[in-house]
């Protein structure tokens, strides 16, 4: 798919208000055109949209707070590997957990993992949710 259909595609979900993680699955499933989120993350900074008329609701209680993390939530955690290669690090890449937290990810070469940048704490599930996905990736399922 040509860069200009698909920022076009991006532009006109983020606007009927779908979130990166959403965006991420359609153009996987929709589109045939996987993404890593970093990736998805910098063609949104390309985009000349204007954001203005999106007005973010302040939330005015826990309440609405939880259900608006609840509706963030991926349906699964998605597990995301780069293509690029870091010095020191045998594979690395992005993890959006199944609760809503976010992470970068790294294996050195040591085969020691550890999570960067992270958004919000993963729970136990997440953690093995995780593991699962990132073995099956590498194995190649």
């Amino acid at each position: 798919m040509e860069s200009i259909e698909l920022k076009k595609i991006v532009a006109e979900m983020l606007k009927e208000g779908s979130s990166l993680d959403e965006v991420q699955k359609a153009l996987d499933v929709e589109h045939g055109e996987k993404m890593t989120f970093f990736d998805l993350k910098m063609l949104v900074s390309e985009l000349d949209v204007d954001w203005s008329d999106q007005e973010e609701d302040e939330p005015e209680s826990e309440t609405v707070e939880a259900e608006a993390v609840v509706e963030k939530k991926p349906l699964g955690t998605v597990v995301e590997i780069s293509k690029l290669t870091r010095p020191g690090i045998a594979l690395s890449g992005s993890v959006n957990f199944s609760s809503g937290a976010t992470a970068d990810w790294v294996l050195d070469q040591s085969g020691r993992l550890a999570f960067e940048k992270s958004e919000g704490k993963p729970t136990e599930k997440d953690l093995q949710e995780f593991q699962e996905q990132l073995k099956a990736k590498i194995s190649g399922g």
